[in-house]
């Protein structure tokens, strides 16, 4: 393929990719790392792009999401404070994460992300809730963000999806993930930049096409009605640990 329609190609998938993602609070790292993965990148080249361009997506994302109402950064407000306890747990997280991506087999983590996706699609399909606690979303912080750094996906399902079992409303739920998502993306990127250098010829596609996606999610979600949104969510989920799951197993 010629170098400028490869470069068209990987902003197109970035944009549909991210579009989910913002739209959704997940799917970008979770659905495009296996999609560069099959097109021979490699693991370690993959992650730090992902990285970089949701760093730049999320803080994206929170701004139009904040600006049209889909969640509420003032201070002190429960978005914000939700954001900041998510960011600051999952620091630990992602650096445990970096530190043993070089040694975990590929299956190994491909299953458990598979499997912990998959289980928490399946709690949100039966509308199973439980009332919010800051324990419940430090946990959910730290092990996110574990996902995240060893492979580049995972965050967003689980720390949107827990959210809305754990009692938050969905649009809510969005707006801090994907701020807390870029959060722990500049920690990963950081650690990342000590060990190994980033493709950039991979990285500025990605991050092109995920940019000029978050006005067009953002838009979606302010339209679209909750309740709705949590069912879609919950199948998206399933959706997500499924693939994940079929793809170390076939």
């Amino acid at each position: 393929m010629e170098p400028l329609y490869f470069f068209i190609f990987l902003t197109t998938i970035s944009f549909l990719c991210e579009y989910v993602d913002s739209s959704l609070g997940m799917g970008y790292g979770t659905t495009l790392t296996p999609l560069l993965l099959f097109m021979d990148f490699e693991p370690l080249h993959i992650v730090p792009a992902v990285l970089l361009s949701e760093f730049a997506t999320g803080f994206t994302a929170g701004f139009l999401h904040n600006k049209l109402g889909n969640c509420d950064f003032k201070k002190n407000s429960e978005d914000s404070q939700v954001t900041l306890v998510l960011a600051s747990c999952s620091i630990a997280g992602t650096i445990i994460a970096v530190m043993l991506a070089l040694t975990l087999s590929k299956l190994f983590v491909s299953m458990y992300i598979g499997i912990l996706v998959l289980s928490m699609g399946l709690l949100i399909i039966a509308n199973i809730s439980w009332i919010f606690s800051w324990k419940k979303i430090v946990g959910i912080g730290v092990l996110a963000a574990f996902n995240k750094g060893i492979s580049g996906g995972g965050y967003g399902p689980l720390v949107t999806g827990g959210q809305v079992i754990s009692g938050r409303n969905c649009k809510n739920s969005i707006g801090s993930t994907s701020v807390a998502e870029g959060l722990v993306c500049l920690v990963g990127i950081l650690l990342y930049a000590f060990t190994i250098s980033i493709n950039f010829v991979l990285a500025i596609p990605l991050l092109i096409g995920a940019l000029f996606s978050t006005p067009v999610a953002s838009i979606t979600v302010k339209k679209i009605n909750v309740e709705k949104l949590k069912r879609v969510i919950g199948i998206v989920v399933v959706t997500l640990g499924i693939f994940t799951l079929l793809k170390v197993l076939l």
